[in-house]
């Protein structure tokens, strides 16, 4: 079952009853105490980050709830004698519902007329198809594999089966992406060092050096405002909400916002022929006769075609293409109907007095094909048609009657899409349970790589020969869904990240396996609920978009966090190095939040937005790490040596704590020209434009920012040590990247 998204409550309340807002509220608390206003310069800041990620939110909010509202699945009910359609939620107990293939199974029910087939994997893991008939009770969160039926509700919303298995697995939490759990961890990291490293810093001035109250107390503060990561989770939330905001435009719906991430870093796409390649419709091209058939008359034989098609309820694409080749067959009577299956690849239908087949020829047939049919069947097959055949038992054997050849045209966008993963180093796997010869052709139109490479998944009998085969092979037909789900685990257990695309219910445990499943929106209720990504208008070229929108985050984010990390590391550092020299912590809360706004906050927020499409190569946490350690290291020895050298040469701490802001902002602007690089229009302005925000605010707010003038010996110490940093800080950068 789908997540619904937060009210607009829990998101104002997710963003104002914050760890660090109740931290930020306790240092304010302190500050206002210590009479040391000016030093409250954060609190404007940690309003508009609060303020921007609520409207951000809402505005996401409204944009996705619109279109869950189009998408999500109506159930046609019995109601005073009239059917009605309604949503999940609006169901009631003893409501009699309509059931068909494709849909999920709303609410624990019973059935009271009709027959269908259910497949229960999601409830009980076991994949096998269960029928259901008259008097059988239907599990809510199962769904239907083949048949129709109506069935009386015995049990809806939280006393459903469903309900009850969700309410005893919510203890159990949804592991978050890389990204996030990344993130998560330096934030909870930064949220238990500053609470022990503060009572230190505290106890040290207060008690040991015998410091007044005002001053431990902004020494304190100081500290901990720089190793609070404050805007970093909201820039995360803000630019997840804003991408799913952005596909929503393109008729794209997320289930799950982190299937951009891991779209982004999806190593193969497995793919259905239909809906992804060519068209969800299809069109009967050529009936044609068996050679050597015994059943001679031919017109008899179409409509007994026709009759089959009238009588069947099957609901697929392909029972559409021949409805609308046959509108007016004339139904059996007293026929017992047994519906398509993916499992076998047939349909039947047993009238009093013969007993009809539909289906794959090879599983029809089997090994007594006709070789002459054969080669006609390959023939239409080498076309990029599909063949079925009609078909009777007659004395104890199948015997054809017609040949169906049926097609569906190339997607007018599907050649560019595919040549897109192409150039993205994205494999493509061609997964079908159509005839491998025929998917294997329409992969070759658009250009799959290897599309020649394919293999009949029926010959694979074992796992190690379904292993040995995704090694090989780029095109799979005649697969069967149990299989589906192999492979997708295979290819996981080869360390690749697999997203998985499908329409049916068959292919809903292939998508739960994946580490990404994509809906067709002209798909299967069943399908577009079970999926994380739902494409609503069904076209597949939007899935350049989705790995756009999912590199942006994940590239964007990576720089911004690498900013905000640099902050954090030089900050603890700095701090840690106060408490064993039991010295005041150089600089002032008020600064801290000067270098907070234009060396990390706007660049950070500037650079989170931009378009990049370049693929993310290893772990979050390690690049940021990386890429930050030289910048915090080199501030930090710096600024640790100014204040060594400050003490020698007795320094007034004002002019230390000036000349340390100084320092600090050029190594973090060293560490923003590397990560702009190369630099763009958009990246020298933000590059640029954060200079020339810094020099101003310093210039004209200086009383504000605690930026006094310094005397000339400082401020030769402070040129001393801004010439080294700038070598300590490359030589240190050509270090870490040996660790990339």
């Amino acid at each position: 079952m789908k997540k619904k998204n937060d009210g607009v409550a829990a998101i104002v309340a997710k963003n104002i009853f914050t760890y660090f807002n109740a931290i930020f509220l306790g240092i304010s608390i302190l500050l206002i105490i210590a009479g040391s206003y000016r030093n409250l310069t954060f609190l404007p800041i940690v309003i508009a980050n609060t303020l921007i990620g609520i409207y951000q939110q809402l505005k996401a909010k409204r944009i996705l709830d619109k279109l869950s509202l189009i998408s999500e699945a109506k159930y046609q009910v019995l109601r005073d004698g009239q059917k009605e359609e309604v949503l999940m939620d609006q169901l009631l107990r003893d409501d009699v519902i309509f059931l068909a293939s494709g849909q999920q199974i709303p609410a624990d029910a019973e059935v009271i007329e009709g027959k269908i087939s259910v497949n229960e994997a999601l409830l009980t893991g076991e994949s096998d198809e269960i029928e259901k008939a008259h008097g059988s009770n239907l599990m809510s969160g199962s769904f239907v594999v083949a048949g129709a039926c109506r069935a009386r509700l015995t049990a809806v919303g939280a006393d459903s089966y469903i309900a009850k298995l969700q309410a005893k697995a919510k203890e159990v939490k949804e592991k978050p992406s890389e990204m996030v759990g990344d993130i998560n961890l330096i934030v909870k990291v930064a949220g238990i060092a500053i609470i022990p490293i503060g009572v230190i810093l505290f106890f040290e001035g207060f008690f040991l050096k015998n410091q007044s109250f005002d001053h431990v107390i902004v020494s304190m503060v100081g500290a901990l405002i720089g190793m609070i990561p404050e805007g970093l989770y909201l820039l995360v939330t803000v630019a997840l909400a804003l991408s799913a905001a952005r596909l929503a435009k393109h008729q794209v719906l997320l289930h799950d916002m982190r299937s951009t991430e891991t779209l982004a870093r999806v190593d193969v796409l497995c793919v259905d022929k239909t809906g992804t390649i060519t068209d969800n419709k299809m069109k009967v091209t050529e009936i044609f006769d068996p050679q050597n058939s015994t059943f001679d008359d031919v017109k008899r034989s179409k409509d007994l075609l026709a009759s089959y098609v009238a009588t069947s309820t099957d609901t697929n694409i392909t029972a559409q293409a021949l409805r609308q080749y046959y509108p007016d067959g004339k139904k059996f009577e007293h026929a017992k109907i047994i519906p398509f299956s993916s499992k076998t690849k047939y349909s039947e239908i047993k009238t009093v007095d013969a007993h009809y087949f539909l289906g794959a020829p090879e599983f029809v047939l089997g090994s007594k094909q006709n070789p002459e049919d054969s080669t006609q069947i390959e023939q239409r097959a080498a076309k990029g048609e599909r063949v079925l055949v009609f078909a009777r038992e007659s004395a104890s054997q199948i015997e054809p009657l017609l040949f169906i050849s049926i097609a569906n045209g190339i997607r007018a966008n599907a050649l560019e899409t595919f040549r897109y993963f192409t150039e993205q180093e994205v494999q493509v796997k061609v997964i079908s349970g159509d005839n491998p010869l025929t998917v294997s052709k329409i992969a070759k139109m658009v250009e799959i790589p290897n599309a020649d490479q394919y293999v009949d998944a029926s010959t694979l009998k074992t796992k190690e020969e379904l292993r040995d085969a995704i090694e090989k092979y780029s095109v799979f037909g005649r697969v069967k869904p149990d299989q589906k789900r192999e492979i997708i685990k295979s290819i996981k257990a080869g360390g690749q990240r697999v997203a998985m695309t499908g329409d049916g219910v068959n292919d809903i445990l292939a998508m739960k396996e994946a580490n990404c499943s994509i809906a067709i929106g002209s798909g299967s209720d069943a399908a577009k609920q079970s999926a994380q990504v739902v494409l609503l208008d069904s076209d597949f070229s939007h899935m350049k978009e989705i790995i756009s929108e999912g590199r942006r985050d994940i590239n964007n984010l990576t720089r911004s966090a690498t900013l905000f990390l640099y902050k954090n590391i030089f900050s603890t550092l700095l701090a840690l190095f106060s408490i064993i020299g039991m010295i005041s912590y150089p600089l002032q809360p008020s600064q801290i939040s000067l270098i907070s706004m234009f060396n990390i906050g706007i660049p950070a927020f500037a650079l989170a937005f931009e378009a990049n499409n370049k693929k993310q190569h290893g772990r979050f946490l390690k690049v940021t790490l990386l890429r930050s350690l030289p910048a915090a290291i080199t501030s930090f020895l710096a600024i640790a040596c100014l204040v060594i050298f400050g003490m020698v040469f007795s320094i007034k701490s004002t002019d230390v704590s000036v000349a340390s802001t100084f320092l600090l902002s050029m190594a973090g602007f060293m560490l923003l020209y590397e990560i702009c690089k190369p630099l763009n229009n958009y990246r020298r302005l933000v590059f640029y434009g954060s200079i020339l925000g810094l020099v101003l605010c310093a210039y004209f707010f200086h009383y504000l920012f605690a930026i006094n003038s310094i005397s000339y010996q400082c401020i030769m110490l402070a040129a001393v040590f801004a010439v080294a940093q700038e070598s300590i800080m490359r030589n240190l950068t050509m270090f870490f990247s040996r660790f990339h």
